[in-house]
């Protein structure tokens, strides 16, 4: 037994000295070494190649597409800005959205409703036949130069002509007229419902006018009172109309943000692998390594 250790110790130690020897002679061939230990360990450390780490790149597929992130936020605001991840711009875009489109739907039924309330009170207080009638009656206090015979304002029936009372209106303001400056529009318009409480020549239609008044600039109290809520619904609706502006403004605005957001995000997204040559244990191996770096 001894003497096959001896053996197979020997065997070991010839295949190593010739395994080395062979490395050495191979080093003195490549690195020219000068025998010296300590110099030529420093030749062949400076002389060692280290395989090149191999690079793989991989397809990033998490693009986002710019043009698809801001056609989504035109259509929607938020949508784009959710589609390239940025959740809390989404949710922004989406609620300034949905505080927009309440601020027009409810001044907007803010002013229905109140147009409705000043015509009702304008059908229930002002009276064209009254109106008429003042106008007829102190013709001489506004344009002394025409003469009501001449104008049939009032019908066999006790109705009044539209179409003669503007005719009368149209001679009041002409040469001499003191301010006779508008003509009545039809029962109902939109114009005819403005006109009775914007302009004093209307102010004798009201119910609570002194029919005894000689200048229609005096203003009953019914006028200003009914000014005021035809005032109270154009304020209405001028709000609602500056939310509608707004929502145009608010899908505008998110869809170039989320084309922004989109190359954005496409930019600050880096996916890398490549393989490291790292040693261990006292020899080198290659190991795969993946780098994923997102900045915001």
């Amino acid at each position: 037994m001894k003497i096959k250790n001896k053996i197979l110790t020997l065997i070991v130690i010839v295949i190593f000295t010739s395994i080395n020897l062979s490395a050495q002679i191979k080093a003195t061939e490549q690195y020219s070494l000068t025998g010296k230990l300590k110099t030529d360990s420093k030749i062949i450390s400076q002389n060692i190649n280290h395989p090149e780490s191999p690079k793989l790149m991989i397809e990033n597929n998490s693009k986002k597409s710019p043009m698809l992130a801001g056609f989504l936020s035109l259509i929607i605001p938020g949508g784009g800005e959710f589609y390239s991840g940025n959740y809390l711009k989404a949710g922004i875009f989406a609620a300034l959205e949905a505080i927009v489109i309440t601020t027009a739907v409810v001044y907007n039924k803010k002013g229905n409703n109140q147009t409705t309330s000043f015509q009702n009170f304008a059908n229930k207080n002002w009276d064209v036949k009254r109106y008429a009638q003042w106008t007829i009656n102190n013709v001489n206090n506004i344009n002394p130069s025409v003469d009501p015979n001449n104008y049939n304002v009032f019908r066999s029936d006790g109705s009044v002509d539209f179409s003669e009372l503007n005719r009368f209106e149209a001679a009041l303001g002409g040469l001499g007229g003191i301010g006779y400056t508008h003509r009545l529009p039809a029962f109902g318009d939109q114009q005819y419902y403005e006109l009775i409480g914007k302009y004093p020549q209307y102010s004798h239609g009201w119910n609570d006018a002194n029919p005894n008044d000689t200048d229609f600039h005096i203003l009953s109290p019914n006028f200003l009172f009914y000014s005021g809520e035809r005032g109270k619904a154009n304020d209405y609706y001028n709000i609602s109309d500056k939310a509608i502006i707004g929502i145009y403004i608010n899908h505008l605005l998110s869809a170039i943000d989320a084309v922004w957001s989109a190359a954005m995000f496409n930019s600050n997204l880096s996916l890398k692998m490549r393989v490291e040559n790292r040693r261990f244990a006292g020899k080198n191996e290659l190991v795969p390594t993946l780098k994923l770096k997102f900045s915001f």
